[in-house]
């Protein structure tokens, strides 16, 4: 019955990748337990699990009595215990077909997950003796979970799985745009999951511009949605002390004494495209002086080590900080470089793609081994869409299949008349080019340049022939 369950509602992607960390003689983790619950609840009454619902089974996942789950939400224990207690253990009971009460409900939803993935690795087995099972899916935004076109860095993932459970851990991730860095972050932050902790993502770059240009503004927009992705009221206005607190101090409070202390378990704050921030010097000093105080507390303070950072950006800041007060000369630095030979073609074959060296080789002196544009290519290929005669030639073209991201590149340039004069230097020089270092930053973090000391050279040929002829 629940196997027939998980086939109509199988789990998410996020649960998914975790599934291997439940061996036959461990329990599931409370993200998997969460979502196993909603989603036998759902299957047999319509309905998802209720806010409060939740409440009361995360609790209980967690040992706690009803009267300590409701000190911590604020209702009466009798409610917990009579009004949503009964119903919820009721709803399971009723799903799985066995008598489900809160001290064995870890157990009933443990062997349910189990059964599933029993199924799920058969299944998994009988596909993998067919090649042609995997389907080709088009590279766009970051790799999902449980994609297989996402291929590992050497030593990377396992160094930051390691580095996102330690207290006060920090986690700096480098690399121009494109290159895999929203993908590396979502499955640190799926690990963390797994591993019973909070999790929270920020995309900066989606952020108000009114909003980034007011420290204030930013700092409390920052509290809010961490407070809502954790599902906690918003309680800013009884934190929020203006008339003797900075903004930064404000901010420290709100998570040192509401949202740390409120969900008493450690949380991973993941920040993407922090380079947003960058150019806006009434906020930057400020924001990521506070991280690394933040960062620095984790060392010496128990409520701080509860606090995870794993900041994302495309270069490093190019307006100066104090050694002392920056980010980016603490925590665990992480670079993602371009695919290797041997991830290229490993990459070919999961396309589907029998290549010899030479054709990797051909693939590779166009395009390097940028991730996005080598999957792109691969994508077009292996839908039988263009050949790579065909990609080679057409390439840096408007022709080619790269015409519309290297229009967009070009778009974003012509508003920026001095990098159209650095960028022309750099394509039509046979030698690496000095450049100033505001314009290095700005083309290495469009990932048009790569850096060789205090030079750079186009990233790949690709870039270096479209630009050389609209330029």
């Amino acid at each position: 019955m629940i196997a027939q369950i998980f086939d109509k509602f199988p789990p998410s992607p996020s649960v998914l990748s975790v599934v291997s960390g439940v061996d036959s003689e461990s329990e599931l983790a409370w993200i998997q337990a969460k979502e196993s619950a909603n989603q036998i609840v759902f299957k047999n009454t319509g309905k998802h699990l209720s806010d409060i619902e939740t409440k009361v089974l995360h609790g209980s996942w967690k040992g706690k009595t009803y009267d300590q789950i409701a000190n911590r939400y604020g209702y009466s224990a009798e409610y917990l215990n009579k009004d949503i207690g009964n119903k919820l253990w009721n709803k399971l009971s009723e799903a799985l077909g066995e008598r489900v009460t809160k001290k064995n409900f870890k157990q009933a939803l443990t062997r349910a997950w189990k059964g599933y993935q029993s199924n799920a690795v058969e299944t998994n087995r009988g596909c993998q003796a067919s090649d042609s099972v995997t389907e080709l899916t088009f590279p766009e935004g970051w790799v999902a979970l449980d994609s297989p076109f996402y291929l590992e860095r050497d030593r990377i993932e396992s160094l930051c799985y390691d580095t996102v459970i330690m207290p006060g851990s920090l986690i700096r991730i480098k690399a121009p745009k494109l290159m895999g860095k929203t993908s590396l972050m979502m499955r640190i932050l799926a690990h963390a999951q797994s591993q019973d902790l909070q999790t929270v993502y920020l995309d900066l770059s989606s952020v108000d511009r009114a909003i980034l240009t007011d420290l204030d503004k930013f700092l409390r927009w920052l509290c809010l949605i961490v407070s809502r992705q954790l599902n906690l009221e918003n309680q800013l206005n009884d934190y929020w002390d203006t008339e003797i607190l900075g903004s930064n101090d404000n901010c420290t409070v709100y998570f040192e004494e509401y949202l740390l202390a409120e969900i008493d378990c450690p949380l991973v704050l993941g920040l993407d495209e922090v380079d947003r921030v960058f150019p806006y010097t009434e906020v930057i000093e400020d924001f990521f002086g506070m991280l690394r105080s933040w960062h620095e507390k984790g060392k010496i303070s128990d409520v701080w080590k509860q606090l995870r950072l794993v900041i994302a950006h495309s270069t490093e800041v190019y307006i100066p900080l104090d050694l002392n007060q920056s980010p980016f000369n603490a925590g665990i630095p992480v670079e993602l470089l371009e695919f290797n030979q041997p991830q290229v073609k490993n990459l070919a074959h999961l396309h589907q793609l029998n290549w010899n060296d030479t054709q990797i080789e051909k693939l590779m002196k166009m395009v390097g081994g940028h991730p996005y544009l080598v999957r792109l290519a691969m994508y077009e290929i292996g839908s039988g869409k263009v050949t790579l005669e065909q990609l080679w030639q057409d390439a840096p073209t408007e022709a080619g299949i790269y015409s519309n991201h290297l229009r967009r590149h070009l778009e974003i340039l012509q508003q920026l008349p001095e990098l159209v004069q650095a960028l022309k230097k750099v394509v039509t020089s046979s030698k690496p080019v000095e450049l100033n270092p505001i314009e290095i930053y700005k083309l290495h973090s469009m990932g048009l340049v790569q850096r060789q000391g205090n030079y750079v050279v186009p990233r790949c040929n690709l870039y270096r022939e479209y630009f050389h002829q609209v330029l």
